[in-house]
């Protein structure tokens, strides 16, 4: 299948391997922009637990629930551009341990910074590399592993429930 690992009598044709190279790469650009991503929200979890546990609680559990297919996207294409589970898996640790890093970074730094403009500013640059990285490389990804589209749409209306379902824990949990 394209994309897979080859089998390890196969040497890897050149055409494959650009194809794993540029696969490996957005991963790893996948990993970088989702632990920049991470920073503010560790940093809002940590905030929201200090003020109110129940509510600290409830934001940890929404940002867990979607942190699973934040790992998927970081992980499945570096594990099917190198063949290498653990490499994927560090990659996608990384990327989830920045979250632990932004809070107690972000809190020692901005404590006494911290206001409603600098916290929409941080989100809105955040939420925008991460819509440019949705719009610029998973989702084209994403349709030349599936040109026929039998599941690629289907689960981006899945990923968007399961973030809709993760906020209205949020807000209602």
């Amino acid at each position: 299948a394209a994309g897979a690992p080859a089998a390890a009598d196969e040497p890897p044709k050149a055409d494959d391997t650009t194809k794993d190279k540029r696969l490996e790469s957005m991963g790893m650009m996948t990993a970088l922009a989702i632990g920049i991503h991470n920073f503010p929200e560790g940093l809002a979890t940590f905030v929201a637990t200090l003020d109110d546990p129940a509510v600290g609680a409830s934001l940890a559990i929404a940002i867990a629930i979607h942190n699973i297919p934040e790992g998927l996207c970081v992980s499945i294409p570096i594990y099917f551009a190198t063949g290498d589970r653990w490499k994927a898996f560090r990659w996608a640790l990384l990327s989830g341990v920045s979250e632990i890093v932004g809070a107690l970074l972000g809190w020692a730094l901005l404590k006494d910074h911290f206001d409603n403009l600098l916290y929409g500013i941080v989100f809105g640059m955040v939420a925008g590399m991460m819509i440019m990285i949705c719009l610029n490389e998973l989702i084209p990804t994403a349709h030349r592993y599936d040109p026929r589209d039998r599941v690629v749409t289907k689960s981006i209306v899945a990923g968007m429930a399961v973030m809709a379902a993760s906020l209205c824990l949020f807000v209602y949990g």
